[in-house]
């Protein structure tokens, strides 16, 4: 991509790795409108990633944006569990109209379409790929000023349609403080670079337990590497989340909603000034 690239293909004549990219973008649905789309990835699973998606959402609606969760997590659908919904998504005029929260987050996930939400889903990459695409060509969002799309872990077929299919603005990448961890998050950050999409933040999500007694933060899993990392790869804006048995009260009851907490206010901050 050249460094006077406008970012509009129609205009220009070269072949580049973002026209590439561009010309295999799918529509959101005519009834849609999205402004800006984050992307929330993990190398690995088990970190906090929907947690991290749910905190960051409930931040948006919090801040009077419009705001919608795509959860591409396909074979783990959290989110759901996270917000306490019960209810199925509808069917109108051939679109699906995804379920909203108590404080009026748009979500779509497979659990809201499936008969029982711990059906297995046995299916194979090609079909999860496509779901992921129809939850952003046939679902009816609306007016949406901020979608955060919870992908599944790692860097493969799935992370990979969504990136060329969807017009991503940015993403955070959530980590836990393994030192294994640390190669696994370079791995999900070149796979950024190579889609030509910007990481906008790094969150080490169980980073330490604060004592109740002396309010001392003990570093369970030991030291942090989390800013060697982003130091390294140009990423300034880092949040640390405790281990905090409130939070996954929260996310265990469908009350993410009501979480307390400011360790995310600089990376949400950091999404209102993507342009």
């Amino acid at each position: 991509m050249s460094e006077n690239c406008t970012h509009n293909c129609q205009s220009c004549s070269k072949n580049c790795s973002e026209r590439t990219r561009e010309s295999m973008l799918e529509k959101p649905h005519a009834m849609s409108n999205i402004k800006k789309v984050i992307g929330v990835v993990s190398g690995k699973g088990g970190v906090g990633k929907s947690m991290v998606t749910s905190l960051l959402s409930v931040m948006s609606r919090r801040d009077g944006f419009n705001t919608a969760i795509l959860d591409a997590d396909i074979t783990g659908p959290s989110i759901p569990k996270s917000f306490g919904l019960k209810d199925k998504a509808t069917i109108a005029n051939e679109a699906v109209i995804p379920v909203e929260s108590k404080s009026g987050i748009g979500v779509m996930s497979l659990n809201l379409i499936t008969e029982n939400e711990t059906d297995p889903v046995v299916w194979r990459g090609p079909i999860i790929a496509g779901t992921v695409k129809q939850f952003w060509t046939d679902v009816i969002w609306g007016d949406v000023d901020y979608m955060f799309i919870d992908m599944p872990p790692g860097t493969g077929d799935v992370p990979l349609t969504v990136f060329q299919s969807i017009p991503v603005d940015g993403i955070v990448i959530v980590a836990s403080p393994q030192e294994l961890v640390g190669m696994i998050v370079e791995k999900a950050v070149k796979m950024a670079g190579l889609m030509n999409i910007p990481v906008l933040a790094l969150v080490e999500n169980m980073s330490y337990i604060t004592c109740p007694d002396c309010g001392k933060e003990i570093r369970v899993f030991g030291e942090s590497h989390i800013d060697e990392i982003a130091k390294k790869y140009g990423i300034d804006t880092v949040a640390k989340l405790p281990i905090d048995p409130k939070l996954a009260s929260a996310c265990d009851k469908g009350n993410i909603e009501e979480f307390e907490g400011d360790w995310l206010n600089n990376i949400f901050e950091k999404i209102k000034n993507v342009r």
